[in-house]
């Protein structure tokens, strides 16, 4: 039974899809794991279009939102979205817009932090990467996120970041045997760099991987991540996260 005033609803944006379930405040799935395409065309307001189409679609038994969101995001305002519309999301509140639409508070943060949540152990440093589109990353150190850092764009050679080095257009291009090849060298890196203790892997094309990984690399999935939707209003005291309240009633209700 859905408790209206307990659940979350989850939301993950990305450069393909666009997911969303209901959760309960401990992080469990209360309906389907729904998703919809990106919009090709996929500026702000044709993501916030896609996104009420796809809650419609959802029992709305919930009293507050989380969502994940592919590149920088501070006090709920989007400074870049790399792999959505080119120059659409220059400074775009769309927590607020999130907010006003469907009249609940909103927590929002990075997509790969929000995966973090849901997926680290809590012991350590752990890294958290998911490989779609782009490449996400997420720093924790004994279960705290560390300040999001932009990693996908430091160059890994002459002429590529990390988004093309290893994103969906590269792996189109190069075939998996090759893709595999510059995952490995990547995780390489970050042995070096990193020192981690535990990293994880997911992302869409997660599918693809061959490699034989080490002990203390783990494959997970997005629905995996999505729980961490939960996770955000249990701790984002502790990571300082912004939540934005609605100014107007839903759209619907106008």
């Amino acid at each position: 039974m859905i408790n209206k005033g307990t659940n979350i609803l989850s939301i993950d944006i990305g450069g393909t899809s666009i997911k969303a379930c209901l959760l309960s405040i401990q992080g469990e799935l209360l309906t389907e794991y729904s998703k919809t395409p990106t919009p090709k065309q996929s500026s702000p307001e044709n993501v916030l279009k896609a996104i009420a189409e796809l809650v419609a679609e959802l029992d709305p038994g919930f009293d507050r939102i989380s969502v994940g969101f592919p590149g920088y995001v501070k006090c709920g305002i989007v400074y870049t979205a790399p792999n959505l519309a080119k120059n659409k999301w220059i400074q775009v509140n769309l927590a607020q817009q999130i907010a006003d639409r469907f009249g609940k508070p909103v927590r929002l943060i990075n997509d790969a932090d929000q995966q973090a949540l849901g997926i680290v152990g809590g012991r350590g440093f752990e890294i958290v990467v998911t490989v779609g589109t782009g490449f996400g990353t997420a720093l924790v150190y004994d279960g705290e996120l560390l300040p999001h850092f932009e990693l996908a764009h430091f160059p890994v050679s002459k002429t590529k970041d990390y988004d093309n080095y290893i994103g969906t257009k590269a792996l189109e291009k190069i075939g998996k045997k090759d893709w595999n090849d510059r995952l490995q060298r990547i995780i390489e890196i970050y042995k070096t760099v990193f020192n981690y203790d535990t990293l994880y892997i997911g992302g869409g094309n997660s599918k693809h991987i061959t490699l034989e990984l080490d002990h203390n690399i783990r494959l997970v999935t997005n629905r995996d991540g999505i729980r961490g939707g939960a996770k955000l209003w249990q701790v984002a005291e502790k990571y300082h996260v912004y939540t934005t309240h609605p100014t107007q009633k839903p759209e619907n209700e106008q």
